[in-house]
């Protein structure tokens, strides 16, 4: 197996410049082959249940309004409490996962929140079930940027955007999972079997603690130099024996140059060159959220209250919306590496804007116009959202990577809350109408902001993106 690099004696680089650099350097090298497919399935599994778990109490709701007799304040706080845990969930985990690991972060966040479904099933009134959700809110929001900063560290530049996206499909595929089953299992089973059966994949943690290294650029970036060469190593064996072939020479690659007064946290995010960079990404992540979840946790509600279909169709409506959401993700999974990030993001959150507009103010009288004109705003706003779980973790550096895409993941859930809260405000007023010219807003900001101020990274090692 070949791997030595330009910069290492005797195996060893000498320093962690010249080790990070050495680790991208033997990325670039390495092809695609099944050990990427097998640890993104991992990973992607744990995606997908936590996703699984997000949208859940959207399709719960209905029943639980029903059982516990809530108020519209009381349904609103028991949307938005999971959302809250998943703002801070996101901010800990960033900081947790550049400390102590990617991976030890994901494990530990998908057995939290197995354990809270589980304990879900057991409550009787609003109180403890908010209580659960609020911290089965911290491992969603935790997982899913850490996972996302992880398989950006695995992949080479090449056709990052569609290997990244293809993993990233996982969520939206368990956000439509959960439409799917709650609209054939809810009326059957109802809302506790739902949260019980969203218990088991917790199993998983055992998987990612056995079958996933740790990432060797954040070992490298963090001076455990021997583990990084080491994990380094294994899985250019495991390359190599998959492929049948010697790996190439790693081309020479400069050592990363950090800023002597970086400090890899917070505050190097919001100064120099990441400044502009952390602005952006916040209000994409917040527009795209706020239109996502401002739409997809009410729409059964609205199916049902507005034009009195029963539980069993307003569900299905609101699954042929996730469904064509899931089409945007795919078709943007595959041409975002010639698209580009920059001109996906703004012509996704411009098409969503048009698409609601339009329903806002000239086709929101009946439920199929409503499904139709949702599910083409869908396309395009699912699209773009997940295009900022690849691009994120593009725009900033190892030592801090987790921290930037956490950070994005705590405003999107800013997004989350508001949305949600915003859109139950208006409709409180019998306003359905402004409330999808409201979202058509928020949509066109976004897009003018991606058009405007995004850098574009396609086709960009990391370490030259973000040194």
């Amino acid at each position: 197996m070949t791997t030595d690099t330009p910069h290492a004696t005797a195996g060893r680089p000498a320093d962690t410049a010249a080790l990070v650099a050495a680790i991208g350097a033997r990325f670039e090298r390495l092809p695609l082959c099944r050990w990427h497919v097998t640890v993104r399935l991992i990973i992607g599994a744990v995606t997908f249940f936590e996703a699984f778990d997000q949208l859940l109490i959207a399709y719960a709701l209905p029943e639980l309004r029903a059982e516990w007799h809530l108020s519209t304040g009381q349904t609103t706080s028991l949307i938005t409490v999971g959302s809250v845990g998943m703002l801070a969930g996101a901010l800990l985990s960033g900081r947790l996962a550049d400390r102590i690991g990617r991976v030890k972060v994901i494990a530990a966040c998908i057995a939290l929140s197995g354990v809270c479904s589980l304990l879900l099933t057991l409550c009787a009134s609003p109180g403890p079930f908010m209580a659960l959700r609020f911290v089965q809110g911290l491992a969603i929001g935790g997982e899913v940027p850490v996972a996302a900063t992880f398989i950006a560290e695995i992949t080479r530049a090449h056709k990052r955007g569609r290997f990244v996206l293809l993993y990233e499909l996982v969520f939206p595929a368990g956000l439509t999972a959960c439409a799917v089953l709650a609209w054939w299992l809810m009326p059957l089973l109802g809302w506790r079997w739902m949260f019980g059966l969203a218990a088991i994949p917790g199993v998983l943690c055992v998987l990612v603690v056995r079958c996933v290294p740790e990432s060797p650029r954040w070992l490298a970036d963090h001076g455990r130099h021997d583990e990084a060469l080491a994990t380094m190593a294994s899985i250019e064996a495991k390359a190599e024996k998959i492929t049948g072939e010697p790996l190439p020479q790693p081309a020479p690659a400069a050592p990363v140059a950090r800023e002597s007064h970086a400090r890899s946290g917070l505050r190097e995010l919001l100064t120099g060159r990441y400044r502009k960079r952390t602005l952006v990404v916040c209000a994409l992540w917040f527009c795209g959220y706020f239109v996502n979840y401002g739409i997809s946790s009410w729409l059964p509600t609205i199916y049902g209250s507005r034009f009195h279909l029963d539980l069993s169709d307003a569900l299905l409506y609101s699954t042929v919306t996730s469904c064509a959401g899931f089409l945007g993700c795919l078709v943007v999974a595959l041409t975002v590496d010639r698209i580009g990030r920059r001109h996906t993001v703004t012509w996704c959150l411009g098409g969503a804007a048009l698409c609601l507009l339009l329903l806002g103010l000239f086709a929101g009288g009946s439920a199929s116009s409503v499904l139709i004109w949702t599910s083409l705003s869908a396309v395009f706003f699912f699209g773009a959202n997940i295009c900022l779980y690849l691009y994120t973790p593009e725009l900033f550096p190892t030592r801090m990577r987790a921290l930037g895409t956490s950070l994005g993941g705590a405003v999107n859930r800013l997004g989350v809350i508001l949305g949600p809260i915003v859109v139950g405000a208006v409709y409180a007023g019998g306003a359905l109408g402004t409330v999808f010219v409201t979202l058509a807003v928020v949509a066109l900001v976004g897009s003018l902001t991606a058009g405007v101020a995004a850098e574009e990274t396609s086709g960009r090692q990391l370490e030259d993106v973000a040194p």
